[in-house]
């Protein structure tokens, strides 16, 4: 695997406590949760449209096979907006540590099972003592940062 690869995975993952805490800090100066998730998707939206336009992509080729996305390939965005909001709720009563313990032990219980079972198309990735190991440190870890 590649070091910048390694590199970038390590930095999105700086990220998520911060991001949680800044949406918090937003949430208590909009006065709801449910407005600072709003600003922080449609501030993220902004930055995605001059993205996306910077990207050039052929318009009338991408209409077409977004057309063709199975409905579940639109849920992306219903996924996010439930975790920001969530964070924004959680992170000033778990803290920073507890928090990203939690979603980092969940995201990979579930992902053991997604590659099982190849869902949403990932390839599979049979379960195996070794996953199942990690997968139960990563809950003692969780414990541990959770009881401290």
């Amino acid at each position: 695997m590649s070091s910048l690869l390694i590199l970038v995975g390590l930095v999105i993952g700086v990220f998520l406590p911060l991001q949680a805490g800044v949406n918090v800090r937003l949430g208590q100066v909009a006065g709801h949760p449910a407005i600072a998730a709003l600003i922080s998707f449609s501030i993220g939206t902004i930055v995605l449209v001059f993205v996306s336009l910077g990207l050039r992509p052929p318009w009338p080729e991408l209409m077409s096979r977004l057309a063709e996305a199975p409905w579940w390939a639109w849920m992306g965005g219903v996924l996010g907006a439930n975790y920001v909001l969530a964070a924004i709720i959680l992170a000033p009563r778990l803290g920073a540590a507890t928090l990203i313990a939690l979603t980092v032990t969940g995201q990979m219980v579930s992902s053991i099972v997604i590659d099982h079972y190849g869902i949403l198309g990932y390839p599979v990735h049979p379960i195996s003592i070794g996953r199942i190991a990690g997968a139960a440190l990563l809950v003692v870890g969780m414990l541990l940062i959770q009881r401290v």
